[in-house]
């Protein structure tokens, strides 16, 4: 029990410290910008580019984490969806709220938290984790975000915007680099690959504070209860279903199977927010279920580390 407090503690340690420094005004509202592009743009890729350079395609190519990891999204994502769609009669809430119930923190909670738990074999699992959250299931909530905006108007343009954003997203740049060099087998020089990683190694400290700093933000008053069930959903019914299918459906190495848990047990990630700003929509609900499941998730966390 000792061992699983000395996991789960330095993290929301940070994360805690982040929140005080920004309600005392230690640091301002800028911080919470600055230190946020800080870790998109230059530590979580840097960090993303060593691990993919410094494994293999044998040990990354693990199609049962994928399936299982995204089974466990899918699960929740779809029947929310439907549900919340259909009681408010609109798409862009229920869209906000299935992404909310789904969207794990793989990034500034999940990879720090892997590296505590389990060490540097957990990286590869919790970066293709990241990817597919940041990449394919944040893409999936912003065409739904784009469909309901514009109502008629060409779904065309809307996948283009998307491709556009994409491909301009450093988290979504950052592996295609990494797996291009991995692939060719062209390497960086020394001093530059030691860059990378001091640059990485930034990552997992900065994105805790951040997260931290984000939460401190004053909350939009809302319906509380709509929250808790998605907190409900995400802390629990989310890494059951990851659990069934890791240990029980797909084979892949053990480690891979309780990181696909641990990971579908993060609390909700900011991708909720983000797309609640971005639409101006849901912003209250997302909010506040940030908050409710990162508090929560200290417990669950902590449970599920001592049974795995």
């Amino acid at each position: 029990m000792l061992e699983v407090a000395n996991i789960v503690l330095p993290v929301f340690a940070l994360i805690a410290l982040g929140y005080a420094f920004r309600r005392t005004g230690i640091m301002s509202a800028a911080a919470i910008t600055e230190l946020n592009r800080f870790v998109v743009y230059l530590a979580l890729p840097a960090l993303t580019i060593d691990i993919i350079i410094s494994s293999s395609i044998e040990a990354l190519w693990q199609p049962g984490f994928i399936i299982a990891f995204e089974i466990g999204v899918a699960v929740l994502f779809i029947p929310v969806l439907l549900f919340h769609w259909m009681k408010s009669k609109n798409l862009a809430r229920a869209t906000i709220d299935a992404t909310a119930a789904s969207y794990a923190n793989t990034g500034y909670i999940g990879i720090p938290l892997c590296l505590l738990a389990f060490g540097k074999e957990s990286l590869p699992p919790a970066v293709i984790a990241g990817i597919l959250t940041v990449s394919f299931n944040f893409a999936f909530s912003i065409i739904l975000m784009e469909i309901s905006s514009k109502k008629g108007a060409s779904i065309g343009a809307a996948f283009k915007d998307l491709a556009v954003s994409l491909i301009k997203n450093p988290l979504i740049v950052s592996p295609v680099i990494g797996g291009i060099m991995l692939a060719s087998g062209i390497h960086f020089p020394g001093g530059v690959t030691q860059g990378i990683k001091l640059l990485g190694s930034a990552a997992c400290p900065c994105a805790l504070v951040a997260t931290g700093l984000f939460l401190a933000q004053k909350q939009e008053t809302t319906s509380a209860l709509v929250s808790i069930e998605l907190v409900l959903l995400k802390l629990i019914v989310q890494p059951l279903i990851a659990w069934f299918f890791a240990y029980h459906v797909f084979s892949m190495p053990g480690i891979w199977a309780k990181t696909a848990v641990i990971l579908s047990a993060m609390p909700t990630g900011t991708g909720p927010f983000m797309l609640a700003e971005m639409y101006g929509k849901g912003a209250g609900i997302a909010s506040r279920t940030i908050l409710l499941s990162t508090i929560g998730s200290v417990i669950t966390l902590f449970i599920w580390l001592s049974v795995l």
